[in-house]
């Protein structure tokens, strides 16, 4: 395959199924610093999303069937261990990207050795709309390049 310039099959990857764990939007990306968070939380805010902070351990973040509770009888799209703890309130009307850096700093501060993740709900859709990952603990090795997730 070629469009004339760039032969895309050797951009193309195949993800191994196996031990590839990530969370959310970005999390294939090496940690982001502070200025690519707050370009996120621009674009969040920009858009009328409401932000709001989740935390969980590093023993509990991923889900598993020794850290969750299993829902019998269950319906499609359900998904265990989908919410972590709420960082305060969602920031409703939050209209500063600072402000949602302030208390991603904050978190950190408070839950130092936790897994702290951006989302956005739609006011509108009344759905979260996007979720990244800020803040991984300083004890975990599971990050994993691009060139280690694939085959």
């Amino acid at each position: 395959m070629s469009n004339a310039t760039i032969k895309k099959t050797t951009a193309m990857q195949v993800w191994t199924p196996l031990n590839n764990k990530f969370f959310e939007t970005f999390s294939y990306l090496p940690p982001m610093t502070d200025a690519e968070i707050s370009r996120q939380v621009d674009y969040v805010v920009s858009n009328g999303w409401t932000p709001c902070l989740e935390f969980a351990g590093a023993e509990s973040a991923y889900t598993s069937n020794e850290n969750c509770v299993r829902m019998q009888n269950t319906t499609c799209l359900y998904y265990d261990n989908r919410y972590w703890t709420m960082w305060k309130l969602p920031m409703f009307g939050c209209t500063d990207g600072g402000q949602v850096l302030r208390e991603v700093q904050a978190c950190r501060r408070a839950f130092p050795d936790a897994y702290i993740r951006v989302v956005g709900f739609d006011p509108v859709r009344q759905v979260q709309v996007t979720g990244f990952l800020v803040n991984r603990p300083a004890s975990v090795r599971d990050y994993q390049g691009p060139s280690t997730r694939s085959v």
